[in-house]
């Protein structure tokens, strides 16, 4: 019988790929027996719920499982398979497209490194101010690249640091220790991974062992009882900081990437979505969500969640007692790192222009509080995907060195004039493109698409109608909690796919503004602090065998209810005022003639609306 379970268990994902088709069958039957008029509705919500399954346990990649939808819904008669298609490359794939590809500029050319290195240089070599210079360049660049590429170029770098800071407290400890019967072989300075901090080299020096005459033979003192405790508390001490920087460093990466809308998937899943669903009541002129409005309501998010960070790591793992250490070598370190790679090149200083002049164009297109250059051009023409494509074309045709032709070259120049390299290759952004995030988003699109036509998205709204006795402010903690804790189980892109559609129908249900409710759980998705697993920047600093298990579940409880506190706050504030989230639109009072006032929006609300009001600000 055990030996049964083994196998069973061992070929579990192959039993769940197999059987799952299966076991959820009698959802279409039953629907298509009882309800034949939502046939349609039953076939979608079995495509759904079979890729939700697959989904969270991964028995097939997060990537082939979002295709899918191209196989099932035509199959089904739910959707035609042209119709499907034409999800997997909308505007908001060809905006993570462009961003993805600047990305890849930064990460070639070294741009990232140099930025973090250049942030730890001005930060100085005191370990809380090392671990806040960690943090300010894991937060600033996954901003702009993936989180994963962040932690992992970051993390080397705080190895080499935490070694030197070691280093530098075990001398001061052995200082006052001089035994010339004890020699220290140089070899053994450099402390491999796999060896103990402490282990010394002994040779007896001048001892005859063949005289037949007696000798004295001085052996070495042993070390005192004080000085093994000293060692003792030094090593527990290396590795508590260990731990804070390297969970600083994940956190950090994570926490930055809520700050744009391509710093992370679900951002971008969430812009698709939203915009579907605005098109779907024909409202789409009145959403206001583009790159610089989601930065106003994001960036202070990400800044207060940086700090929060920062101060519980330290009262987690030091009490606010961070030790003081540090010295020059520290700062030698990180100066000659930075030393290493050369005088800054050619080709970064076109891709930070590059980088800065994206940004501009992102923020300034339609910001909100005034007319940006996108009213230049007709309504709609023109979204954010527009410069993000025109700086990634841009990258193949500026040269990665200076030009030394013509008018360019230099006149003692005497070398062979020929072409150089554009600042990317096709064969780079192929290798280095996540191809997969690509073909996720095209499948939360189809999703949603489908549960559109059928009819389905109307359906799950009504069945949540029972929630309008909640007041929706309490709803974003409720549902900030839920998604926080299934992203620690699944993918974070997964997990905004299946989730943003409930919630837009249920805001329409319940007559409050969808992006009050759909924002919080947004940002939640990236909330994935507990696990390993829950995400990649997890992954790679637990893989260091530093950290355990129950590390990471005690600092991220703590992050999840910081980061879910400043989510609410934020929501009901700034948030509240800038996106006008206390008042539903129109359409969503068309389709909800009862709405909620005052048990939704509490007295927060009603004083940011009245000072509006008396100020004429709107």
């Amino acid at each position: 019988m055990m030996g049964r379970c083994n196998q069973c268990w061992t070929f579990r994902q192959s039993i769940i790929m197999v059987a799952s088709p299966f076991l959820l069958l009698p959802v279409p039957i039953a629907v298509s027996i009882t309800h034949p008029e939502h046939s349609k509705a039953g076939k979608c919500a079995y495509s759904m719920m079979l890729m939700a399954v697959y989904w969270m346990t991964e028995v097939i990649p997060l990537s082939v499982t979002a295709l899918l939808p191209v196989i099932l819904l035509p199959l089904l008669g739910v959707l035609q398979s042209e119709d499907i298609c034409a999800n997997y490359l909308q505007d908001t794939s060809m905006l993570f497209v462009g961003g993805l590809t600047l990305a890849v500029a930064v990460e070639t050319w070294q741009l990232h490194k140099r930025i973090a290195l250049r942030v730890l240089m001005f930060v100085g070599s005191s370990p809380r101010w090392l671990m806040l210079g960690f943090m300010l360049a894991s937060w600033f660049l996954s901003m702009w690249i993936s989180n994963t590429a962040t932690t992992a170029m970051m993390i080397p770098i705080v190895q080499a640091v935490l070694d030197q800071l070691y280093e530098h407290e075990l001398a001061k400890l052995q200082a006052g220790i001089d035994n010339p019967a004890l020699s220290l072989d140089s070899s053994e300075q450099q402390l491999s991974a796999g060896t103990s901090r402490d282990s010394l080299k002994l040779e007896l020096k001048d001892v005859n062992c063949t005289s037949s005459e007696p000798s004295s033979v001085q052996l070495p003192p042993t070390r005192s009882s004080s000085t093994l405790l000293r060692d003792h508390e030094l090593e527990k001490q290396n590795k508590r900081m260990t731990k804070c920087m390297l969970l600083a460093v994940a956190y950090a990466s994570s926490v930055g990437g809520i700050a744009t809308l391509t710093g992370t998937p679900p951002n971008l899943v969430m812009k698709g979505l939203v915009t579907k669903l605005y098109a779907k009541y024909g409202a789409e002129e009145s959403l206001t969500l583009n790159f610089g409005t989601w930065l106003v309501y994001s960036l202070p998010i990400a800044m207060v969640t940086l700090v929060l960070a920062w101060g519980w790591l330290q009262i987690l793992y030091f009490r606010c007692r961070m030790p003081a250490g540090g010295d020059e070598s520290v700062k030698e370190v990180i100066r000659k790192e930075y030393t290493n790679m050369g005088p800054i090149s050619f080709a970064e200083i076109l891709v930070s222009i590059h980088f800065g002049v994206l940004a501009l164009l992102w923020i300034t297109r339609d910001p909100g509080f005034a007319p940006g250059w996108g009213k230049l051009f007709p309504d709609k023409y023109v979204t954010d995907a527009t410069p993000a494509m025109l700086i990634a074309i841009s990258l193949f045709m500026w040269p990665s060195q200076r030009p030394r032709f013509l008018c360019c070259k230099d006149r003692n120049d005497s070398s062979e004039i020929s072409p150089v390299p554009s600042l990317l290759d096709w064969a780079t952004l192929n290798r280095k493109m996540p191809w997969s995030v690509v073909l996720l988003l095209g499948g939360g699109f189809a999703l949603a698409d489908a549960a559109k036509e059928s009819g389905l998205s109307s359906l799950v709204g009504n069945a949540l109608s029972t929630f309008a006795g909640i007041p929706a402010s309490a709803l974003v903690v409720i549902l900030g909690a839920i998604v926080a804790f299934l992203t620690e189980v699944t993918s974070n892109t997964a997990t905004a796919t299946l989730i943003i559609p409930i919630l837009g129908e249920l805001s329409i249900q319940i007559g409050v503004h969808p992006l009050y409710l759909i924002f919080p759980a947004t940002l939640a998705c990236s909330f994935a602090f507990m696990l390993p697993v829950a995400t990649p920047p997890n992954a790679i600093v637990f893989s260091y065998g530093t950290l355990r298990v129950r590390d990471m579940v005690v600092a991220g409880i703590g992050m999840n209810i910081m980061c879910l506190a400043v989510v609410a706050l934020a929501t009901n504030t700034w948030g509240l005022a800038f996106f006008k989230l206390g008042e539903p639109p129109q359409w969503v009072k068309d389709q909800h003639t009862t709405v909620p006032t005052s048990p939704a929006f509490t007295g927060l609300a009603s004083t940011i609306y009245s000072f509006q009001n008396c100020t004429g600000l709107t």
